[in-house]
């Protein structure tokens, strides 16, 4: 397969501050990215570009709730396909000006991704990841009588809707997302961690209202395709553990053993934040990866060459 990597760029990536997170501010941040993809697909890589979605479905379901008087509301698993189209148009338009800048003639595709989970996970009966905008309790509770929504209570922060993140089982439109690597496209795929979808009897597949982590599809995705390499951008250049106490360590390079006991001690890796990225990379190495990063889009190319970021090998 080459040299053949995907790339998960963080949601939160998209949005540098609370006052950067108009349409116009994420498409600037989006070509930053994009540049870095670019410099990958420079140097030979074949690339797949993933990414997150979490705060702009949080956006498109604000806007849902603020428009019902007008418009009915917009079930979560069409909000999940809205946002994978909008950020794959920012990230797809930024792609193709950088690569055409560079005299690289290569055709970039966003594919509506489905990501297929089990209906019986238990995730749907304790759903725990936050969405949308925080309410106070009468709202939260107004809320769950009404719409039958799961809130739960962020202290100091207020209430939130809570909803149910099952681990990634299938990549429905796989086939398609090889085929196009294949014929060298640049594919921007399974955004926010794909449409989360559940087969009935039959075999027909069903939108449910849930959030798949996509570190963990991001994963399955590298496997699928058979990428030697999978980098996974987020805000801090490398790993840290004991995050945020006065022993802090950054780590340069974890192996796979290292990332399996620094996971299960359960201090390092919130779950929140850098734990799924952990158990991404754990899932990926242990299917045959050669190489996982972590680090901040700006740092790609050194962390390429090695020069930083977190290198976690098999």
């Amino acid at each position: 397969m080459g040299k053949r990597a995907v790339f998960a760029v963080g949601g939160n990536a998209l949005i540098k501050d609370p006052s950067q997170q108009a349409v116009e501010d994420q498409y600037r941040t989006a070509g930053e990215t994009a540049a870095h993809i670019a410099g990958m697909i420079r140097d030979s890589w074949e690339v797949v570009v993933t990414h997150g979605t979490g705060p702009q479905v949080g956006f498109i379901l604000r806007r849902s709730e603020l428009a019902r008087k007008e418009l009915h509301e917009l079930p979560l698993d069409v909000c999940d396909a809205d946002a994978q189209g909008g950020i794959g148009y920012a990230l797809q338009q930024n792609l193709q000006n950088v690569l055409r800048r560079m005299g690289i003639p290569k055709t970039v595709v966003t594919l509506i991704t489905q990501t297929e989970v089990q209906a019986d996970d238990p995730a749907f009966s304790r759903p725990t990841k936050a969405i949308g905008a925080f309410m106070s309790r009468p709202q939260a509770l107004r809320h769950r009588r009404r719409d039958g929504w799961n809130v739960a209570e962020e202290p100091a922060r207020g209430w939130r809707r809570v909803v149910a993140s099952p681990r990634p089982v299938r990549i429905v439109e796989i086939e398609a997302i090889r085929a196009m690597l294949d014929s060298g496209v640049v594919t921007i795929a399974s955004g926010g961690g794909g449409i989360p979808v559940v087969a009935d009897e039959e075999g027909q597949l069903h939108g449910v209202g849930a959030v798949i982590d996509k570190d963990l599809t991001a994963a399955l995705l590298a496997s699928a395709v058979d990428a030697r390499l999978l980098v996974i951008t987020t805000n801090v250049e490398k790993v840290a553990l004991n995050w945020g106490k006065p022993h802090q360590k950054w780590i340069d390079t974890m192996t796979l053993q290292e990332a399996r006991a620094f996971l299960a001690e359960g201090v390092h890796f919130p779950a929140e934040s850098m734990g799924p990225k952990i158990r991404g990379v754990i899932d990926f190495l242990e299917k045959g990866g050669e190489r996982a990063i972590i680090t901040s889009p700006g740092n790609t190319g050194r962390a390429l060459k090695g020069e930083a970021g977190t290198q976690i090998l098999p």
